[in-house]
């Protein structure tokens, strides 16, 4: 199937880049934050937003990819084309999650008691369910994303029945639906597939808009960030409003922003996907330095992503050696979803996580920027996967 190309961008949207740039500089924080050895959440309120801050990333991963691709294929005029890229890419992304960045987190090859399947296992097999969704027009498939974020409890029917009643379609929901550790024939299942094939569906259809013209592009993601932002506000504020809890249960904002991320809810998903829509428009006026720094994090962000951890990692390590004398052996360990018991006195202050979170940052800036050089120069081949 070809399709007319003559209403793609000329030129690679500056302002996804740099939207795509701002939640992969966040993701790092989470990362650094695992080796830390700092809880995913909780209070002190230091401690609460620097896990909360995170949430944005995924869904922005994921829905940035789904526009992405819709730009891809614009590029392309080809569906067919479109849907073998995405086919190929989603397996290379599921193939890298189960080896080369399970042995990034761990730093062992322990592969038969633990593998991980994260973000980018999602991502990947998001990709393949979408190639099969790309020869319907990008308003179905934007329809067809939503339907499946708002419906997304349906899945868990199937799934709340017993085992035995579930038949040859039980392994089949383990993998669509729900997360949890072995989930899926002894994998550590972190991210589903649904909502998040529902997420990815809609940034492709999001693509549409970004085809309009500047000025109507701009206001049209502004009223749609702010009213999702909006919606959220107003429906999560009344839950939390209304289920105080006990005499413990943390302050009113707390309660809000705590929304359910594994799988994600729908409030989840209104909470992060809004601000991030609404912040296009304001990525597109950005200049200076640091727009620059992160569109070029933006335009690399799988070269990030398979940078990041290692180099996260290692420097988890030197400071273990400058702190204690020697690499803490839990750093050799089952990260990030089943890490072993830290030794007493491991765990960061949250100025030593942020240190090491940019100088992280500097030194993945200096690879990216010499990796988008390099895809500049030599473009299609195997570096359009990477």
């Amino acid at each position: 199937m070809t399709v007319s190309s003559k209403d793609a961008p000329a030129t690679r949207l500056t302002s996804l880049d740099i939207v795509r740039g701002v939640v992969m500089v966040l993701m790092a924080i989470d990362h650094v934050r695992v080796y830390a050895g700092v809880p995913a959440g909780g209070l002190p309120a230091g401690v609460f937003f620097t896990r909360w801050v995170t949430h944005f990333v995924a869904p922005g991963f994921c829905f940035l990819a789904g526009t992405g691709a819709f730009l891809h294929g614009r590029r392309l005029g080809d569906m067919g084309a479109l849907a073998r890229y995405l086919f190929t890419r989603g397996l290379i992304l599921v193939a890298l999650e189960l080896t080369v960045i399970r042995f990034t987190w761990t730093f062992n090859f322990d592969y038969a008691h633990y593998v991980l399947a994260g973000v980018i296992w999602m991502l990947g097999w998001c990709m393949v369910l979408l190639a099969g969704l790309v020869r319907f027009t990008p308003k179905t498939v934007g329809i067809v994303g939503l339907a499946i974020v708002l419906l997304q409890q349906l899945f868990g029917v199937v799934q709340a029945l017993p085992e035995g009643a579930r038949g040859v379609v039980g392994p089949l929901w383990a993998f669509l639906y729900p997360s949890g550790v072995n989930a899926l024939g002894g994998v550590a299942v972190l991210y589903v597939i649904v909502p998040w094939i529902g997420v990815m569906a809609a940034g492709y259809g999001f693509g549409l808009i970004m085809l309009k013209e500047p000025a109507e592009r701009r206001r049209l993601c502004l009223r749609i960030g702010l009213a999702a932002t909006a919606l959220f506000l107003v429906a999560g504020g009344l839950l939390a409003a209304f289920n105080r809890g006990g005499e413990e249960a943390p302050p009113f904002l707390f309660r809000l922003l705590n929304q359910q991320k594994y799988p994600a809810s729908q409030l989840f998903l209104l909470m992060t996907l809004g601000p991030t829509i609404a912040l296009i428009p304001l990525a597109e006026r950005a200049k200076g330095w640091l727009a620059g720094a992160l569109a070029t994090f933006g335009r690399v962000p799988m070269f990030y992503y398979l940078l990041h951890i290692p180099t996260i990692h290692l420097a988890a390590m030197v400071v273990s050696v400058v702190r204690t004398g020697s690499v803490t052996p839990a750093l050799i360990g089952n990260f990030p979803l089943d890490p072993p018991k830290m030794p007493e006195g491991y765990r960061w202050s949250l100025p030593l996580l942020y240190l090491v979170w940019a100088l992280c940052i500097a030194l993945l800036y200096v690879a990216c920027r010499w990796y988008a050089g390099v895809k500049a120069r030599r473009k299609g081949g195997w570096l359009k996967y990477i």
